[in-house]
């Protein structure tokens, strides 16, 4: 039953999926409420949360369905917001906001390279929104790669397509460097470039963090393994765009591990390739029996995992 609602694609189930999400996001509002006094200046900040959230969830599925990374159901959407759920009380932070939401529009335009329309302007695009990026966390320069990864699997390499991403991440860049001139700041800049890895392995200082990064990669690598055969036994577009999922994924780990500061919302910024690509391994199990009590799982897990932490 569960199985055939998520299924569909309908406006209907993503209303039912955000009304999901903001039950547990007004909830986190009023705890904090309680627990603070009440100011008008939480509320600013609490409608600002809620239009962020909103913007994400749109960006993400734009970048599911416009590319068409999943077939026309919606188990993506679901494990992405509950995904959001388990880590919400991290993530009502505007910097991993934002972060996030500049994140998205990055993937927008590098996995939209598998049309062949107005590629320059999708390579700048991608090349600027990596620039933004690298201005608000240095570590996102490791997803150059994915930009690499996606214009020698979709596009030809030529000197045009190479050189007008970097044109694209270096413009940004001379605008915040002019900024920055400008108020003599210019040693922010040049800590942009003093890239300090975390030496510690032990991923997060919460063990709950760890326990849902480890399922996440359990999941996700049992995914690739279901789909993998069937994605590349076929050559079309989507063989180009798993290929380029897996790698976004694997970026993503090393981005996770890299990072100096971890406070545990990083492990979102997995949640967008394997939350595809575990849907795309639902999508190879035949028995809906089996689905049902996998997403029935998940949402119980997560809803436990929410009130515990």
């Amino acid at each position: 039953m569960l199985t055939n609602f998520l299924e569909k694609s309908k406006p209907i189930n993503f209303i039912i999926y955000l009304s999901l999400f903001f039950c547990f996001f007004l909830f986190a509002l009023i705890s904090s409420f309680f627990a603070d006094n009440f100011t008008w200046t939480k509320v600013l900040e609490s409608t600002l949360f809620f239009v962020l959230f909103l913007s994400i969830f749109f960006f993400y599925n734009f970048v599911v369905t416009k590319n068409n990374l999943t077939y026309d159901h919606s188990y993506a959407f679901l494990l992405f917001v509950l995904t959001l759920i388990l880590f919400l009380e991290k993530l009502l932070d505007f910097n991993v906001l934002i972060l996030l939401l500049v994140h998205l529009l990055f993937l927008r335009k590098v996995y939209s390279l598998r049309s062949s329309k107005t590629v320059i302007q999708k390579l700048f695009d991608s090349g600027f929104w990596l620039g933004i990026l690298f201005i608000l966390e240095p570590f996102s320069l490791l997803f150059s790669i994915l930009i690499a990864a996606s214009i020698l699997l979709h596009q030809k390499i030529t000197f045009h397509n190479l050189l007008t991403p970097l044109t694209g991440f270096i413009t940004p860049l001379i605008i915040y460097f002019t900024y920055l001139f400008w108020i003599d700041g210019l040693e922010e800049f040049k800590h942009l470039f003093y890239l300090k890895v975390n030496n510690n392995m032990f991923i997060f200082d919460e063990d709950y963090t760890n326990w849902v990064f480890g399922v996440i990669l359990l999941l996700t690598f049992c995914s690739v393994l279901l789909k993998s055969p069937r994605a590349l036994s076929v050559n079309n577009s989507f063989k180009k765009s798993w290929l380029l999922l897996i790698i976004n994924f694997i970026i993503g780990i090393f981005f996770v591990f890299l990072i100096k500061e971890r406070k545990g919302a990083e492990v979102i910024f997995l949640a967008i390739p394997t939350t595809i690509i575990m849907a795309n391994g639902f999508e190879v199990i035949q028995k809906k029996i089996i689905k049902d009590i996998l997403f029935g799982g998940f949402i119980l897990a997560t809803v436990f995992a929410f009130f515990r932490l």
